[in-house]
Order: C-alpha cells, then sequence, then structure tokens
C-alpha cells in the first residue's frame, strides 16, 4: 500500500519532512491510513481522498469530542484539497485485541465503555445532522437492495419499508432531546489508552439520534462475539438509573435498533462483496442473522419478524452468497 503521491509535500509542509510511513489495517471504507514515524515523534496520516471521502466530518467530531472531554485524536495538520489529516497516534491496542488476550477482562472493560457512553449522553448532541426516518430507511433498504438481489430473491420492498416505518416511529419520537450517536462504536474502534482511558475512532458518520443505538453497536457487535449474559447485564447497567416504565421502553427501542442496524450490516458486507469484491466481509454474516434474528424476537418486532418469515425463510438466511467474478 504505497502512500498517496501528495503525501511527502503534506508531512513536509507540517514539520514532518523526514518521516518514514508505513501502512495501518484499514477499514471497510476508501480511506487509507499509515502511521507515520520521526524519530520519538510517532503519528497516523489519514488518507480519505476526495470525491469518496470527506475528511471535514471526522475534524469536527473530533473537536467536539475532545472539547467535552473525550479522547478523541488531537489533529496536528489537515490539507482538505488531497483529503490528508495527520492526527494523534493512540498505539496499537485496541480493545478487540487485549480482550482476545485477556478475557477475563471482558466485564471490566464493557462496563468501562458503557460507562462511557452513559458519560456522552449527558452531553447536548453534537452539531451533526439528525438521524431521521429517511436515514433508518435507506440503511434498512441496503437488505432489499443488495443482499436479495444477491440471493435472487424477489420481496416485498414496499412491504418492507411500511413495516419499518411503524417500528421507527416511536424511536424517533423519544430522541428529544438527542444525544450523540457516533454509529461505528465497538471492539475495533475502541483503543485503550494510558491512564485508564478509552481512545475514540471511526465516528465521522455521527449523527444526533436516540442512545440506544451506539449500545446496541457495542453489545451485538458485527465483528465479535458478546455473551448474552454480558450483554443483557451491560443494558440493565446502562439502565440502572431508569424507572421500570423508562427501562421497558428503552429496551424495546433497542431491539427495534438493532434489528435496524443488523439488517444494515447484513446489506453493507453482501455490498461490499458483491460491488467491492471483498469476500471477507460474507464471513460475518452467520453472525448478523443469529442477532438479527434475536431482536426479531422481541414482541415489538412480530410484524417485521413475519416479514422475513415470509420472504426470507431461515433456509435462504443460511445460504451462502455466490463470490463476486473478478
Amino acid at each position: 500500500m504505497k502512500p498517496p503521491a501528495a503525501a511527502a509535500m503534506f508531512l513536509k509542509s507540517s514539520g514532518w519532512a523526514d518521516a518514514q510511513l508505513s501502512p495501518v489495517a484499514g477499514d471497510a471504507s476508501f480511506r487509507r491510513y499509515f502511521r507515520v514515524h520521526d524519530g520519538d515523534r510517532r503519528a497516523i496520516l489519514m488518507d480519505a481522498p476526495p470525491p469518496h471521502e470527506d475528511p471535514r466530518p471526522f475534524i469536527a467530531i473530533a473537536e467536539h469530542l475532545k472539547n467535552t472531554g473525550f479522547a478523541a485524536p488531537e489533529i496536528f495538520a489537515r490539507d482538505l484539497t488531497h483529503g490528508l489529516v495527520l492526527l494523534e497516534d493512540f498505539g496499537d491496542q485496541r480493545m478487540r485485541e487485549h480482550l482476545d488476550e485477556r478475557p477475563e477482562k471482558e466485564e471490566a472493560i464493557y462496563r468501562q465503555v458503557i460507562d462511557l457512553l452513559r458519560q456522552l449522553h449527558r452531553h447536548p448532541a453534537a452539531p451533526v445532522p439528525a438521524y431521521d426516518e429517511a436515514q433508518y430507511l435507506r440503511e434498512a433498504n441496503l437488505l432489499t437492495e443488495w443482499y436479495c438481489p444477491a440471493q435472487q430473491l424477489a420481496v416485498d420492498a414496499a412491504g418492507f419499508e411500511a413495516c419499518w416505518r411503524a417500528l421507527l416511529a416511536p424511536v424517533i419520537a423519544a430522541q428529544d432531546p438527542p444525544v450523540t450517536v457516533l454509529r461505528d462504536y465497538h471492539a475495533e474502534n475502541i483503543m485503550l489508552l494510558g491512564d485508564n482511558r478509552l481512545g475514540l475512532l471511526d465516528f465521522q458518520d455521527a449523527l444526533a439520534g436516540h442512545p440506544a443505538y451506539d449500545l446496541v453497536s457495542m453489545l451485538q457487535d458485527a465483528r465479535r462475539d458478546v455473551p448474552d449474559d454480558l450483554e443483557e447485564k451491560m443494558l440493565a447497567h446502562y439502565l440502572a438509573d431508569h424507572s421500570a416504565p423508562a427501562a421497558e421502553e428503552f429496551r424495546r427501542h433497542y431491539a427495534i435498533l438493532g434489528a435496524q442496524r443488523n439488517t444494515k450490516i447484513i446489506g453493507i458486507f453482501t455490498r461490499l462483496s458483491v460491488r467491492d469484491g471483498k469476500q471477507r466481509y460474507l464471513d460475518f454474516l452467520p453472525r448478523m442473522w443469529g442477532l438479527l434474528e434475536k431482536d426479531l424476537r422481541h414482541p415489538a418486532l412480530q410484524p417485521m419478524a413475519a416479514w422475513f418469515d415470509v420472504n426470507i425463510p431461515h433456509a435462504i438466511r443460511s445460504r451462502p452468497i455466490p463470490e463476486a467474478t473478478p
């Protein structure tokens, strides 16, 4: 993975002329990352090439989070014309790998990440767009736009969207006032820093929405199995200061948003395979279907569960998606 052509001049103008670059594992987007070494100094170069990417939302949310007291990377330099950002290096101690090596720390770390959400939700939402019905529906429809065609399924797309509209109406009503929703709050985007701090990454798509969304993102992780008993314990921990009726409503919204998010991810992972040739994302689909089916068992989701039973029966959900041809 070669650095972008503009990187050398950008680093020189930023005071890192003699730095060496090495690639860092990226994500599912067009963004790429490089670790920048210059003697004892370390930084991360984000390559967010226009027109595919725009680093301005990342910069804005990073600055908002830092101003609110959370550990987001400091922005050292930026070149918006070429989509280059030099930012603080949070190291390599991700929550995911830390727990793989130290499973006995699981409950303590999850309690810490849930406490961070509780703290974040006490602050007014960042100045970002609302997580509105149109956005929720665009995401859910990724299932009918990508997964269903990949499985050669003719489904009731209109009924699917109508069901989501009915389910999401009370969720959206409860987003008043909204909280900052980071939207990719999971074990691969949490860095364990010194002084018992948690570093936040991958929040450029943040919206103002429901507090249950990031809780679902963490406790129904697309890339890591979270035991059911741990999910329940952490959900109860988040709801410790809620009244019984408020907790019951929150759990209902949690299940609805869990189903919405897991539906969306099945569509996204299918698109990454079919459109972008990233076949490794298909390996996550069995977990995603398991999480979605768990959410669909909530009584509030009975109409959506019925739609899935008719349109995507269980036998199809376990059927592999044909790999895209080069």
